[in-house]
């Protein structure tokens, strides 16, 4: 197992013992040439899996042209970027098709693009007395990790030893109606919350909840804003989270799934007159809407547009949810929160921590990352094939059987230096000799002839006769175009030689 600590950086994370060197769709290798599938995805930057190949071309294609340019000038892409955004996202929000579009880069700007372009709409368009706006969110937030950002939050990792922060926030329970509408008042210019919260392990709202914000908002005339850069794109079955509530928020702050898991892309979506007060000189970014952003960013909206992703986001949650709460009837786990293709998962404290878990399904070949101790975040590439997904979920259940039993290991092999791999689902793997995916350097080669296809017409690995009719025909049958997935028959992950983890690995 190689190790992940490294004397030149700041210990900013404590990731598992895992060194990644290579990733195709839903699978990446180590160093070491162990084969895993990523049920993490980037935290949802990689809904369209590693290197899809229609993102892959985009991104060469323009790397060839020009890549920055800054905003002291236009360049030939950002406004194609810009209306695709308004085209895909604006009928979600109320600015509809006359949405404006703020391009950053990060998720966490595009959460302080959308708090200073209230506050000036809250100023200069609603009379707010200068310096007194106030925006209300949500306990168990994650915006993002600015000063500003994680000011709002109320987990003490996040914030404390960070102060003093930000004023003009009121925090209330998340999803508590009542508190929301206790809290404001004549100074309130936003409520700004996730839609689905995803550092609190895919926390879900009561379905009134997002409903009695909209009515709310829209009769005190306060911006709603909903921060759909981990919910957004696909991963809850719809293009936005609010979809789910029939809801449509003002502004909408987008990221993560956006870049492809190519670059960092971002952005502000929503109403002309809340967007519009940023005017030349109030609002920027060096790189925000730079041409390869906008490049990929348009590539990755051309493969939302057709529906397919959000289908099997839809049809493949359905599976999720079932398994899990087959575990917690089982006990094995307390918890399970699922939308979409999106869980959380709460483990038994008397098994295990979340971090334990972890590192037991690292043994057994599926990577995923525990968040406040106990719970995990379970988020596949929206390209997963059903066979991958059902694996994955028996290790899970195999991994959770093993903390109970035992330990990580679970059992008495646990720490050995076979060549074997735990679990009946590994026992055999017919792949072996099977030829390796293209390596990160291979699509280079490959790109200029993808880049031939239209723009509007990005390759997909995902079979073009799948679209949302036939939900169930991709619950059942995986799609039979695997060109960004590993396998046409999608196999266990590769057996590994690997020592015992140690509780304190990592």
């Amino acid at each position: 197992m190689a190790d992940t600590t490294h004397g030149a950086l700041a210990p900013t994370y404590h990731p598992l013992p895992v060194t990644i060197a290579r990733a195709h769709g839903t699978h990446v290798w180590d160093i070491d040439g162990n084969e895993f599938l990523d049920f993490l995805s980037g935290y949802s930057a990689l809904n369209f899996g590693h290197l899809h190949q229609g993102l892959v071309a985009a991104a060469m294609t323009q790397l060839r042209q020009v890549t920055l340019t800054s905003r002291a000038f236009d360049h030939d892409r950002l406004e194609e970027f810009a209306q695709r955004l308004v085209e895909v996202v604006g009928p979600l929000t109320t600015g509809g098709e006359d949405s404006l579009v703020v391009p950053m880069n990060t998720g966490a700007e595009a959460v302080e693009t959308a708090i200073k372009a209230v506050r000036k709409w809250g100023y200069d368009v609603r009379g707010v007395p200068a310096d007194q706006a106030t925006i209300v969110v949500a306990g168990g937030n994650f915006h993002g990790r600015t000063t500003t950002l994680v000011g709002l939050s109320d987990d003490p990792a996040a914030r404390d030893g960070f102060g003093p922060f930000t004023p003009g926030f009121v925090r209330v329970p998340f999803g508590d109606l009542a508190a929301v509408a206790d809290a404001v008042d004549d100074t309130t210019v936003a409520v700004l919350m996730e839609p689905v919260q995803g550092e609190a392990g895919v926390v879900v709202p009561a379905d009134g909840f997002w409903p009695g914000l909209r009515a709310l908002t829209a009769e005190k005339n306060i911006a709603l804003v909903a921060d759909e850069i981990q919910s957004g794109l696909g991963r809850t079955g719809t293009t936005l989270a609010c979809e789910l509530w029939d809801v449509r928020p003002d502004l909408v702050c987008l990221g993560k799934a956006l870049g492809g898991g190519i670059l960092p892309v971002s952005a502000v979506v929503g109403k002309p007159e809340i967007l519009g007060v940023l005017t030349p000189g109030t609002h920027g970014s060096t790189f925000g809407g730079n041409p390869l952003a906008c490049a990929v960013g348009v590539a990755a909206l051309d493969l939302l547009a057709t529906g397919q992703y959000q289908a099997r986001a839809a049809a493949s949650g359905r599976v999720l949810k079932e398994r899990l709460d087959a575990l917690v009837d089982q006990g094995l786990l307390t918890g399970a929160r699922c939308v979409g293709l999106w869980a959380g998962i709460d483990v038994d404290p008397a098994l295990g921590t979340g971090r334990e878990l972890c590192e037991a399904l690292l043994e057994r070949g599926v990577l995923a990352k525990d968040t406040h101790d106990e719970t995990i975040r379970l988020s596949p590439p929206l390209s997963i094939v059903q066979p991958e997904l059902e694996m994955a979920l028996d290790i899970l259940e195999e991994s959770l059987v093993a903390l109970r039993d035992g330990g990580p290991g679970g059992g008495p092999d646990e720490g050995s230096d076979d060549d074997g791999s735990d679990g009946e689902a590994q026992a055999e793997d017919p792949a072996q000799d099977a030829e390796e995916p293209a390596t990160a350097e291979e699509p280079a080669t490959e790109a200029p002839a993808a880049a031939e296809k239209p723009a509007t017409e990005p390759p997909s690995d995902i079979d073009e006769d799948a679209t949302e009719q036939t939900e169930t025909a991709v619950e059942t049958t995986p799609s039979t175009d695997t060109a960004d997935i590993p396998d046409d028959k999608p196999t266990p992950p590769r057996k590994r030689r690997r020592s015992k983890l140690s509780p304190a690995a990592g």
